[in-house]
């Protein structure tokens, strides 16, 4: 039967596995856990570690910010584009009433 583990249990074999100080084959006896499972989970320890600390108010804040400063520059563009366009449309159309 699949036995099915906790993120908890799972970080405390990576973390038993990354200390180096038992063999695999010993953590796999005393957790029962495959050797290649053990070793997945130590991997993605190793390379998900630095997201813990990653500082993700301004990482996100900021991509975020950018990209709403950015639409409302977009937006103050497309308005004055638009406010152009009607007036020069208005100087190029003959006046209402006159016939052609």
């Amino acid at each position: 039967m699949k036995k099915i583990f906790t993120p908890q249990q799972k970080a405390a074999v990576a973390l038993e596995a990354l200390k180096g100080e038992k063999s695999a084959a010993e953590i796999s006896s005393l957790y029962e856990v495959h050797s290649t499972q053990i070793k997945n989970w130590k991997n993605a320890l190793k390379e998900h570690a630095v997201d813990l600390f990653a500082d993700k108010r301004t990482k996100e804040g900021k991509t975020q910010e950018r990209l709403v400063e950015e639409l409302y520059r977009l937006l103050g563009r497309r308005e004055a584009e638009v406010a152009w366009l009607k007036k020069k449309l208005q100087l190029e159309l003959p006046p209402e009433g006159i016939p052609d």
